[in-house]
């Protein structure tokens, strides 16, 4: 069986879920070692124990893996397992990142510039001139827009992108033989060709209610912005909004009058310390440190007589070949454990090496 059959089959395992297939994946290496394993082995691995172990050990539907890589291949999707090099790397540092996910489209989903946009369905013609401005001003800022493909600002910011010649990424919270809401099957069908659809659900998964908050994680933990516009207090983008924090994403809101419900979200969010409040693409630009130098960037000869360690090199040779990197493109080119880079970016900042600038980047210190 080849490896896909594995990988698939691993996320269909009861009682195996994201987290603990990723640490098993850890371990072994790839996704048919784990099924390989002996049962007593896996027994003794921290969090796995008896009841998961059992499950590991009698699972036996790998012919729904095979029907499952018919679809793929017959309407041409690429499945992104977690140890690929075209998995969206910043899920990486969410600890519930999806083990697989299934793609079609065009667009780099690690791209050096993601925004995720969300908000209400029940859009107000304030918040549908907020999105549109907001994308339209992004044209040339060469950046990849997410969202979840939902009615209302969902649906806006994907269609202003298209618009404005943007690449643009749905995220679905079911498979791809449907669309969801159907009204949008046109505008998915033209997202496939300037931007895709990614999910990690399989064929026949109906987009039901559980899936929403899966869905809205990814949103959350493949961008480097997280921006609201208009949601209720209790509206799933707060949801979105409270995932993207504790995956330590930059999160912006749009603010709108206080006595407007389709706002109070957002305010909420800004009156909380939750999000940043931004009126426009220069707000975003300079809080994510995303602006032009103003004058040409003059780089010093450094002295570096201090001895670096091996972590501390890595992250300098990284940081001396470009102008300043988001903490995201940090980790996935240097290959350093979360621990790692907190660590030699605290020593090399305390040596005046590297500079800490607002949006979670870094550069070398004039």
């Amino acid at each position: 069986m080849s490896d896909l059959v594995y990988q698939i089959a691993l996320t269909l395992v009861p009682n195996i879920g994201d987290v603990h297939a990723r640490a098993l994946v850890n371990i072994y290496g790839d996704a048919q070692s784990v099924f390989k394993a002996k049962k007593k082995e896996l027994e003794n691995i921290d969090g796995i124990g008896t009841v998961r172990a059992g499950s590991l050990k009698s699972f036996t539907d790998f012919t729904s893996c095979e029907a499952e890589i018919k679809f793929i291949e017959q309407y041409k999707i690429t499945p992104l397992f977690i140890t690929g090099k075209d998995y969206p790397q910043r899920l990486l540092n969410c600890y519930d990142s999806p083990l697989l996910l299934y793609y079609r489209g065009t667009a780099d989903l690690n791209t050096s510039r993601i925004i995720s946009i969300v908000g209400t369905r029940n859009h107000s013609e304030y918040g549908k001139a907020a999105c549109e401005k907001l994308v339209e001003e992004l044209q040339s800022e060469n950046v990849l827009i997410v969202s979840g493909l939902a009615y209302g600002i969902d649906t806006i910011a994907h269609k202003a992108a298209l618009k404005n010649n943007l690449p643009t990424v749905g995220v679905l919270a079911h498979g791809l033989d449907r669309i969801y809401p159907p009204q949008n099957k046109n505008l998915a069908k033209q997202m496939v060709e300037q931007g895709g659809l990614l999910t990690e659900f399989l064929k026949n998964t109906n987009p039901d209610k559980q899936n929403f908050p899966k869905r809205n994680r990814i949103v959350a933990g493949m961008c480097d912005a997280l921006v609201v516009i208009e949601s209720s207090k209790k509206g799933g983008s707060l949801i979105t909004a409270e995932l993207a924090n504790g995956y330590n994403k930059d999160v912006f809101a749009i603010p709108g009058k206080t006595t407007d419900i389709k706002s109070e979200g957002c305010n909420y969010l800004i009156k909380n310390n939750k999000a940043s409040l931004i009126s426009g693409r220069d707000d975003l630009l300079e809080i994510m440190n995303w602006k032009p130098p103003t004058k040409p960037a003059h780089k010093k000869q450094r002295e570096l007589f201090l001895e670096f360690t091996a972590h501390e090199k890595i992250v300098v040779d990284i940081l001396q070949q470009q102008e300043s990197i988001q903490i995201d493109q940090l980790y996935f080119k240097s290959g350093l454990s979360s621990s790692a880079m907190a660590a030699a970016l605290l020593m090399l900042e305390m040596n005046g090496i590297v500079d800490s600038l607002p949006g979670k980047v870094y550069k070398i210190s004039e």
